[in-house]
């Protein structure tokens, strides 16, 4: 059984170093007008799926999407990336404060997403920061378009 479990550790590590990436998975918090949970995975060198669970006038959105990275400036560590994905949701109109929705009323959203951002994943610590703009297009509920979907990730690297 401890070689089992060592021949895993050892495929673990060496897959780990392999990949083009810095990390294969990262969780953290997304700050911004929108505070919620990031979940990024890699599924290939350049590839990445990213969960997003965020808060917003006492409401909920779950966000999904597919990113393509590639390295930034030449600089090691730093990349950009960009992509899309999808969201639902809903949120509260009687916490809109009269700006976007009726009191009263819950939105149920569904809706588009595309995001364009860059990362930086430091050496010494296994910690990532990431300034993104995402973009969305609701499609149900209070739709248009929401362009303030810019914020600050901060995820633990693995």
């Amino acid at each position: 059984m401890k070689k089992i479990i060592l021949t895993l550790t050892l495929v673990i590590f060496i897959s780990a170093y392999a990949s083009a990436q810095d990390y294969n998975t990262g969780v953290g918090l997304r700050l911004g007008f929108s505070n919620g949970l990031t979940v990024k995975h890699f599924i290939s060198q350049r590839s990445a799926l990213e969960g997003i669970l965020s808060t917003r006038w006492r409401g909920f959105e779950i966000t999904g999407l597919y990113e393509v990275h590639n390295n930034a400036f030449d600089v090691e560590r730093l990349n950009w990336y960009f992509g899309g994905g999808g969201h639902v949701g809903f949120w509260n109109g009687d916490y809109t404060y009269g700006r976007w929705g009726d009191e009263g009323t819950n939105y149920i959203l569904i809706g588009i997403d595309g995001i364009l951002g860059i990362e930086y994943n430091f050496e010494d610590i296994p910690i990532n920061v990431g300034l993104d703009w995402k973009p969305s297009f609701n499609l149900t509920g209070y739709s248009g378009f929401w362009g303030d979907g810019g914020a600050l990730s901060i995820r633990y690297i693995f």
